[in-house]
């Protein structure tokens, strides 16, 4: 695994002798024009699915085949949708990536306009309501009927024309102000002006560069959120400089906040219609926590948890600014104060630092060395590893993706996952884990019934599924997992030698594989509730908890050459000089409780105003106090894309904690905890209900209940720092 990763002569999956194929090993994808191709293909294949799902109220036993059709249909569909997500953010040629666009949004239109077919509706309807029908259905399988059934009602498709037509006005609207309010939440105010003499104390190096960049008169202009602007807040000791700089970041700017209130109160209005009384209860039912209260219930609970740990954090920063400016009693922190009161205390601090115990070796984790401690991670808690395999010509985007098997020791070969880890013009930066294909069961897929009467064109293949993509569990027939790993990392060279990994990365790079293995492992009957197709709530939990493996000794011992030997890399000892994470994790609870406010009935309060809340929610459980003339929210980009959900996160980081110290903690490389984890919660998928997953695992029933009770239980177990 080292050399696969860590040699530039090795850098991309050795191919193999096999005849050519397609992108992914779809036989008829080996052109950019093959993909407009395939799109009609699968929508043309699509099409006799739907036929079939509406006359199945005319032919005996067939309501009892619509979930399992339904789901087939959202395969075929998603089959393409998914790939070329993929292919649009990571392929090198424009002509592939814009074939990808168009399939996507091809398909995508057809689904949106599925999810509007009241005849698809009725037959899901008829059959959950069928006496002889509904009672039978697994867990898992009305799971796949009720996500469904959602997706219909979210297009509004049991409401009058009138109210339709009144929904898709509001969900343009709203597409239209998010989208605006993004744009302005990512554009900095104006610009400061500040002569390089209010900057005196600053450090030496970084005054000589701004006095590179200031006028003749001494003058140096500002841009919010420029480099110069952070040197200021974390060096400037001028307590006056920083707040200056701090209220020109954060102005209120009325034309901004009047975008974020009417997309909050386009929200409610959307809410309203569909008969809920606010947005945040519309989007909570299908997740863990169900309503607002029980997020609230929560995040309560964890701020009881966390505020004093956070004020502790804040007094350390208030006893080092008495010192700072020689005052008598300790001063109030504000806003501006905390970058720069951190940085000094981060920096006293370190000199009286111990040095690392000289029984642990420092290692410098190399990408391969990184991937090798995963491999032997997973083979110790289940029994499962990675090999690389060669790829056929036509298979990847690019020649620097790699093609790793996951290999379990009783069932061989259970899915694969395309790396695709150096940075490249072009390629998204970050990581990501993208899902090509889900697992799901096939040998009931029954497709010769797709085609009716017409028995000329019965078919028993799909022609264009991936090659090879079956195996066999327990008697019956899967579709394997495909998945897919972006990063952004520096490409290893003959000069430079193997990319050695920051602490950063590296915990990147566990986090992402947590999902990669939720795919792998996830096996499932439907693929609509395979591996990561879960709650949003509890889809973190995997990778948040990998993190914690990220940080342990005994895991990070496996990147060393012994594999035995405790170590320290740079990821643990920066953890001594990280002492404000409490503060950190406070500031996401405040975020977290502003959203829900957001998005509950306040909104259609007279007089409502986002930055008086905002306000108000920050000097009562906020540990610095409001500052007036300043509308932070306008900031809040995640409140368009998470509104309601932002909690999501430090639920799961609460829930990972937890399965970390009850199973891991003691021994992270135990593998009958490992079974435990894979086989109470890995497993599932989306097919369990995640509050019974989270019960079993950690041995608690309080906690299935999955009730108001449960989430204050979960809001007391606090995260782990």
């Amino acid at each position: 695994m080292s050399t696969l990763f860590d040699h530039p002569s090795a850098s991309s999956s050795r191919t193999s002798e096999l005849h050519p194929t397609g992108l992914f090993l779809r036989p008829h994808l080996t052109s950019p024009h093959d993909f407009d191709a395939l799109a009609e293909r699968t929508l043309a294949r699509a099409q006799k699915v739907v036929e079939r799902i509406l006359r199945a109220r005319e032919e005996p036993g067939e309501l009892r085949k619509v979930v399992k059709n339904l789901d087939r249909l959202s395969d075929l569909l998603c089959g393409v949708i998914d790939m070329a997500e993929l292919v649009r953010h990571a392929h090198p040629d424009g002509q592939w990536v814009e074939a990808a666009n168009r399939a996507y949004e091809h398909m995508c239109f057809y689904m949106n306009v599925l999810n509007t077919e009241v005849g698809l509706y009725d037959v899901l309807s008829q059959v959950l309501k069928d006496p002889s029908i509904g009672p039978t259905l697994t867990y898992e399988e009305r799971q796949v009927a009720l996500i469904f059934l959602r997706d219909f009602e979210k297009s509004c498709i049991h409401l009058s024309d009138a109210h339709r037509r009144q929904f898709v006005s509001l969900s343009d609207e709203i597409l239209v102000l998010g989208r605006q309010f993004l744009l302005e939440s990512s554009e900095p105010h104006e610009s400061l002006s500040i002569h390089i003499s209010e900057l005196a104390g600053m450090p030496t190096g970084v005054l000589q560069a701004f006095r590179k960049k200031a006028s003749m008169m001494g003058k140096l202009k500002v841009e919010m959120g420029s480099w110069e602007a952070a040197m200021i807040a974390r060096y400037a000791p001028k307590e006056e400089m920083r707040k200056r700089l701090w209220m020109a970041a954060n102005i209120k700017d009325d034309a901004r906040v009047q975008t974020l209130e009417r997309l909050l109160e386009a929200r409610s209005e959307l809410a309203e219609l569909v008969g809920k009384e606010s947005y945040g209860e519309m989007i909570l039912a299908e997740k863990m926590a169900k309503r607002p209260e029980n997020v609230m219930q929560f995040l309560q609970a964890l701020n009881q948890h966390h505020r004093p740990l956070a004020l502790e954090e804040i007094n350390k920063l208030s006893l080092c600014k008495q010192t700072h400016i020689d005052e008598l009693d300790p001063p109030p922190i504000h806003a501006w104060d905390r970058d720069f009161y951190a940085a000094r205390y981060s920096v006293d601090t370190s000199r009286f630092d111990p040095p690392p115990s000289p029984r642990w070796s420092i290692i410098s984790p190399t990408v391969g060395s990184t991937f090798r401690a995963l491999s032997s991670l997973f083979t110790r808690i289940f029994g499962m590893h990675l090999r690389a395999s060669p790829v056929r010509p036509g298979e990847i985007w690019h020649p620097d993706v790699y093609k790793l098997e996951v290999v379990d020791e009783q069932d061989g070969v259970v899915g694969w996952l395309y790396v695709d880890l150096w940075a490249r013009e072009g390629k998204q930066g970050g990581a990501a884990h993208y899902t090509v294909q889900c697992s799901r069961r096939v040998d009931d897929d029954d497709i010769q019934a797709d085609f009716g009467l017409d028995e000329a064109h019965r078919e028993v293949k799909w022609e264009d599924e991936i090659e090879g993509s079956h195996g066999n569990r327990d008697g019956k027939s899967y579709q394997l997992p495909v998945a897919v790993l972006l990063c952004d990392f520096a490409r290893p060279t003959n000069r430079s030698g193997p990319t050695i990994l920051s602490p950063h990365e590296i915990e990147t790079l566990f986090h992402e594989m947590g999902h990669a293995m939720h795919s792998m492992i996830g096996r499932t009957d439907y693929h609509n509730v395979s591996g990561t197709r879960c709650a949003t709530d509890f889809v973190e939990l995997p990778s948040v908890l990998m993190e914690h493996f990220a940080s342990s000794p005994s895991v990070l011992a496996l990147m060393s050459p012994a594999q035995n030997i405790p170590c320290s890399t740079p990821a643990a000892l920066q953890a001594i000089h990280q002492p404000f994470l409490a503060l950190d994790t406070h500031t996401q609870i405040l975020m977290a409780t502003l959203d829900q406010v957001y998005h509950s009935p306040i909104v259609k309060s007279p007089g409502f105003s986002s930055t008086s809340e905002f306000a108000k929610l920050q000097d009562s459980i906020g540990v610095v106090p409001s500052v007036r003339g300043t509308a932070w929210q306008t900031q809040f980009s995640h409140l368009y894309g998470y509104g309601a959900t932002y909690y999501s996160y430090l639920f799961d980081r609460a829930i990972a904690s937890k399965v970390w110290r009850t199973l891991f903690k003691a021994n992270p490389l135990d593998r009958e905890m490992g079974e435990r984890y894979k086989r109470e919660v890995l497993q599932f998928g989306g097919g369990k209900d995640p509050w019974e997953m989270v019960g079993r695992v950690i041995g608690d029933e309080a906690v299935m209940a999955g009730d108001m009770k449960a989430m204050e239980i979960v809001g007391k177990w606090g995260i782990d720092e």
